[in-house]
């Protein structure tokens, strides 16, 4: 197993499958990115279906035992079962999506050995779902939900970000999993760094605060240092709870302090954090050989976001290490 100078393990790679996207979210940074008339072959920008599992099994030898896929939107991938179906055995399969192609091939998905999902879930009612993802979609999202849960991908995760259009639908959305068997809740902490649109930025703490109160039990977990609330529903049994997750890395050092995967772009690029594009590395024409040493070069440059690539000043604002990028990042 591949550790990094700063004892961080590498168990998990994200691998996205493409860039492009069959919504408009208002706070991602690749709106409405490419042709998104459905399930597709692999794109002229995009790794083969050969590349991918290629890396796969590099990865595999250097132990990484958990892939999730993500793109865009992944499911826009015609291969995406064979995909799954010929990543190595000794590798947990998760899958990040909208959700609107799962009514047709969750199961298919799950034959192949999926094992987990997340489904992109902004709002419970349709004007709000379709004000956030600039799309007609709900309905769709929800079948894909229930599609999941009856293909035996127990739980379904509804991923929701957080930020000033949304908040306002946390209760609700956490009453919703309270309410449902299998589903649970990831709150994501909106990233105004990479959309530039910090005035949409809230305090998570608030939200930590106030699952804190409704929270019947609060658990810790140790990747990224997160914590779980279980959450009960007042009709129901005392027995019927839903977790409710936060993702909090901004300005969080302690959250890239307990980082363990490594990320691949679609092109085939290897990169050590999810907000950088300074450390991009491309594998090449993806010989398992340049594959191996392009993932060991990768793994011992990765730096924590923040508390090393990012540091707090005197007045503890976060800016990028000077030091760091004439330094280390030049070598």
């Amino acid at each position: 197993m591949l550790t990094d100078e700063f004892g961080r393990e590498v168990t998990g790679v994200r691998v996205s499958l493409t860039d492009r996207c069959n919504f408009d979210c208002v706070y991602c940074h690749n709106e409405g990115l490419g042709d998104t008339r459905g399930p597709m072959d692999p794109q002229d920008d995009e790794m083969e279906t050969d590349d991918v599992v290629r890396f796969l099994e590099v990865a595999a030898e250097f132990d990484v035992d958990a892939v999730k896929f993500t793109g865009g939107e992944p499911m826009l991938r015609q291969d995406l079962a064979e995909i799954i179906e010929r990543t190595p055995d000794q590798m947990e399969v998760s899958l990040t999506t909208n959700g609107t192609f799962l009514p047709d091939r969750a199961d298919e998905l799950v034959d192949a050995g999926l094992e987990r999902v997340n489904v992109s879930q902004d709002a419970l009612d349709p004007e709000d779902f379709a004000a956030v993802t600039q799309s007609g979609a709900y309905e769709r999202v929800l079948e894909g939900v229930e599609a999941a849960l009856d293909a035996g991908l127990d739980p379904v995760k509804l991923n929701m970000v957080v930020f000033e259009q949304t908040a306002g639908y946390v209760p609700e959305m956490v009453d919703h999993v309270a309410r449902n068997d299998g589903l649970q809740l990831q709150l994501i902490e909106y990233m105004p760094e990479l959309t530039g649109r910090p005035e949409w930025n809230i305090d998570i703490q608030r939200v930590h605060d106030w699952l804190a109160e409704q929270a019947d039990e609060i658990e810790h977990r140790e990747m990224h240092d997160r914590k779980r609330y279980w959450v009960s529903h007042d009709e129901a049994p005392e027995s019927d709870r839903g977790m409710v997750e936060i993702v909090d890395p901004v300005e969080n050092p302690t959250f890239c302090a307990n980082c363990h995967r490594v990320r691949v772009t679609h092109e085939g690029y290897l990169k050590g954090c999810l907000n950088r594009n300074d450390d991009l590395r491309s594998m090449g024409e993806m010989t398992k050989s340049e594959i191996r040493e392009t993932f060991r070069e990768t793994v011992a440059n990765r730096v924590p976001y923040y508390g090393e690539y990012m540091v707090q000043n005197g007045d503890g604002e976060w800016e990028v290490n000077d030091e760091y990028i004439e330094g280390y990042a030049g070598t």
